[in-house]
C-alpha cells in the first residue's frame, strides 16, 4: 500500500468526527490532529488533520512523513514545491487560497465530472465551510478554485 492510499484510508476513518463543543476547534480529536503539528486547541485544523493523516498512514507503513511540519495551508504550499501538481489525483491534498494568508485544504478522494472532487476534509461542514465543525465529505469543490494540489 502506498502512503498516499493509507493516509486516505485513515482520513476517510475519521468522517462524523466533530468538534466539541461545535464551532470551538476543540475537542479529543480535533485536538489529536492539532497536537500533531504542535498547537493546543483553539486553532483551525484542516492542515492539520491532512498532516495527522499522512503523519499516521507513515507511522503504520514505517516511511518518512514527506510533508512539513504546519498547521499553515498556504505554508505547506510554499514548502512543498517539489511536490505541488496540477491535476489532481485520489489521494492529493488540494489548496485553497482565499487571500489575506487564508486557506483551506483537503484530500481529493475521486475526480468527478464537470471539473469537480469529491474530498475529505477537516474543519469544514455541509455547507462547505472552511472554518466548519467536523470531518466530512464533500462533492462539490472545483478543480478551477484550486490554487493547486500537493502529491506525495
Amino acid at each position: 500500500m502506498t502512503l498516499r492510499s493509507k493516509s486516505l484510508e485513515i482520513a476517510q476513518s475519521q468522517i462524523g468526527v466533530q468538534e466539541i463543543p461545535k464551532n470551538s476547534n476543540a475537542g479529543p480529536a480535533v485536538e489529536k490532529y492539532l497536537k500533531s503539528v504542535g498547537l493546543g486547541k483553539g486553532y483551525a485544523w484542516c492542515m492539520a488533520f491532512v498532516y495527522w493523516s499522512v503523519k499516521e498512514a507513515s507511522l503504520q507503513l514505517n516511511v518518512a512523513n514527506p510533508l512539513a511540519k504546519t498547521a499553515g495551508v498556504l505554508s505547506m504550499f510554499n514548502e512543498m514545491v517539489k511536490l505541488r501538481v496540477t491535476t489532481p489525483q485520489p489521494g492529493d491534498f488540494f489548496i485553497m487560497d482565499f487571500g489575506h494568508g487564508a486557506g483551506h485544504t483537503g484530500f481529493v478522494e475521486k475526480i468527478l465530472p464537470n471539473g469537480k472532487l469529491q474530498t475529505i476534509e477537516g474543519n469544514t461542514n455541509d455547507e462547505g465551510s472552511r472554518e466548519g465543525y467536523e470531518v466530512a465529505r464533500r462533492y462539490d469543490r472545483k478543480i478551477s478554485q484550486m490554487k493547486g494540489f500537493i502529491r506525495f
